[in-house]
């Protein structure tokens, strides 16, 4: 007599999150502004070497896409736009994310100018339109608003 084993394999369906930077993760509007005062005559303050890779983060941010990442219900990544001002934010960015998420991170970094090209379950972003977050299937998470002000809230939609 043969004895056969049958594992069932569960399918294991995780929760796709996208994590924006600007003023999600990071400070930019802070920086933006500080700069501006600085040097009112200069247009494009966001254009100048290092304004991305010394921008701070965002009060809880650190900590919630750490429990992110430790979650097993969610995949986080961190989708970003360019800013075409500055060709360097591309490596500006990389760089912030490796100092203050870790290197392991790094390879969860999007910079993409169309957000609604990717597929997901969520986007936290502060902005609800304009580099293709109108276009996004899944739910956008509008940082900063009424129903989102922080992270604390933003935790607490997404139970972690």
């Amino acid at each position: 007599m043969l004895n056969f084993l049958i594992f069932s394999q569960e399918t294991l369906v995780m929760q796709i999150i996208y994590v924006d930077m600007d003023d999600v993760l990071c400070d930019y509007t802070q920086a933006y502004q500080e700069a501006i005062k600085r040097t009112p005559a200069m247009k494009y303050p966001q254009s100048q070497f290092g304004f991305f890779v010394n921008l701070q983060p965002i009060e809880g941010a650190i900590a919630s896409f750490q429990k992110l990442i430790a979650s097993p219900d969610v995949e986080p990544y961190i989708l970003t736009a360019p800013s075409i001002e500055n060709p360097l934010c591309y490596t500006e960015k990389r760089i912030w994310v490796e100092q203050h998420l870790g290197f392991e991170v790094t390879n969860k970094l999007i910079i993409c100018s169309n957000k609604g090209l990717l597929r997901g379950d969520k986007l936290i972003d502060d902005w609800t339109y304009g580099r293709g977050q109108e276009n996004f299937d899944g739910e956008i998470v509008e940082f900063g608003s009424t129903n989102f002000p922080s992270w604390k809230e933003v935790n607490k939609h997404l139970n972690i």
